[in-house]
């Protein structure tokens, strides 16, 4: 795979396509431009933003000496935004299992600890990204391994790709396997906040501070890393809270001075903004509260839940409580990289969650949970996800007739919203025919 361009400030793209964006980031009110056209510029720092965006015939006259891509009968949308994914599982995925706490004994651990050999890291960290690009994922929050050469292969790659990304060392002192268990707290710490002096707000990387989830961290553990994200506070948080019955019964168990599992977070100081929860399935409305005034955020992953019978998230809930929340494929629990099967997923478990009557999810507000929503849930809202001037220029070319049935729909539909929820049911990597990140084209994954 080739390296990508290095940006040259100043230097500036135009494309003509159909457009879909998002006028305020907070809004799944999707708007929609049938001629547009969208300029990049690149800035002091080497990041290509969004300069002009707008109908094609009120723009093209200001903009004529620009280079331009002629994308007409592609859509142009933004990049999409994945809140929680383990790339050290990536060959964990398709994995049969009777729960979450087999699965993890059975085959996550064992894949986990051949991370510790950088070469293999670096191997299926290049995998991992050309996943995510034949997918559309121009962002992630991912969780790397106990292991400092599987965060440093993580974020090499990354960099070499220009992608705005977000990882971190798993911190797992006990209930853990030969390979994975950390030494000491003591040490993981330390190792942790290494990575964090040599990786955070390098070119467009972010740190995560990131223990697996409570079973596997001693309180020294869990209180330490709530010091290193007292003391960092642009760093994020990430970690696992009320996926599964027989989790929380062990969580009770181990942390009984705790209120409930996300009491136990919240008692270490891991509950704040820029805190990212990945599953709450079964919080109860102090949890949902507590979680909105500290600004911590839910990563939302259908289908892994649906795969390991975890529960449904319940979405009605999450609104009224006003907690932030947005998609996540979870791979390797989640059963794929594409958007389109997790959004198509969270529909399915939004109607599941909320009794007999349903609770439907527009195709517009499920395209925001995976793109703008999931940015601003990360903190990053007006800087990736979605197509605003100002944005970073991540997005995604997409055709709308990349398959026969996908086309026949399409064009069948008579309204965008139809169009878009045809897209979600329908769509896979094929509908991404392009995917350019800081405003050059990605190279096609092999």
């Amino acid at each position: 795979m080739n390296t990508p361009h290095t940006p040259s400030p100043g230097l500036s793209h135009a494309y003509r396509a159909s457009l879909l964006w998002f006028p305020d980031h907070r809004s799944h009110q999707v708007h929609f431009e049938s001629d547009g056209l969208l300029v990049t510029t690149v800035g002091e720092d080497g990041l290509s933003r969004i300069s002009a965006m707008g109908p094609h015939a009120l723009l093209h006259a200001a903009h004529a000496d620009v280079p331009t891509t002629d994308w007409r009968g592609r859509w142009i949308a933004p990049g999409f935004v994945d809140m929680h994914i383990h790339y050290a599982q990536t060959d964990v995925i398709a994995s049969p299992a009777d729960g979450l706490l087999p699965w993890l004994n059975n085959y996550t651990f064992p894949q986990e600890t051949r991370f510790a050999d950088p070469v293999h890291a670096r191997e299926v960290a290049r995998f991992y990204f050309d996943e995510l690009m034949r997918n559309g994922v121009t962002t992630a929050l991912t969780f790397a391994t106990a292991h400092t050469a599987s965060v440093d292969a993580l974020f090499e790659e990354a960099q070499r790709r220009q992608l705005r990304m977000i990882g971190g060392r798993v911190l797992q002192d006990r209930h853990s396997p030969e390979g994975l268990r950390d030494a000491s707290a003591q040490q993981s710490l330390y190792e942790t906040e290494q990575l964090i002096a040599r990786w955070h707000g390098t070119d467009r990387l972010g740190y995560a501070i990131t223990p697996r989830f409570a079973p596997t961290s001693s309180e020294a553990q869990l209180r330490g890393a709530g010091e290193l994200a007292a003391s960092h506070p642009s760093v994020w948080v990430q970690t696992h809270v009320a996926e599964n019955a027989d989790e929380i019964r062990w969580v009770a168990e181990l942390f009984p001075q705790s209120r409930s599992y996300l009491g136990v977070y919240e008692d270490m100081g891991l509950l704040r903004q820029r805190s990212v929860y990945a599953h709450c399935l079964h919080l109860d409305a102090d949890d949902r509260a507590l979680m909105a005034e500290r600004g911590a955020t839910a990563a939302v992953c259908p289908t892994s839940n649906l795969f390991l019978d975890s529960g449904f998230f319940n979405f009605e809930q999450a609104q009224s409580h006003q907690l932030l929340h947005g998609l996540a494929s979870d791979v390797g629990g989640g059963t794929s990289f594409s958007p389109f099967h997790t959004m198509h997923a969270a529909y399915t478990v939004a109607r599941q969650s909320a009794g007999k009557n349903g609770h439907s999810l527009s195709a517009e507000h499920l395209w925001w949970l995976h793109t703008a929503g999931a940015a601003l849930a990360l903190d990053l809202g007006g800087v990736v996800g979605n197509l605003a001037v100002g944005c970073e220029a991540d997005f995604v070319v997409l055709n709308p007739a990349a398959t026969p049935l996908l086309a026949r729909r399409t064009a069948a539909a008579d309204s965008l919203q139809e169009q878009l929820f045809a897209m979600i049911v329908l769509g896979d990597d094929r509908l991404i025919d392009t995917v350019v990140v800081n405003g050059f084209k990605a190279p096609k994954s092999p």
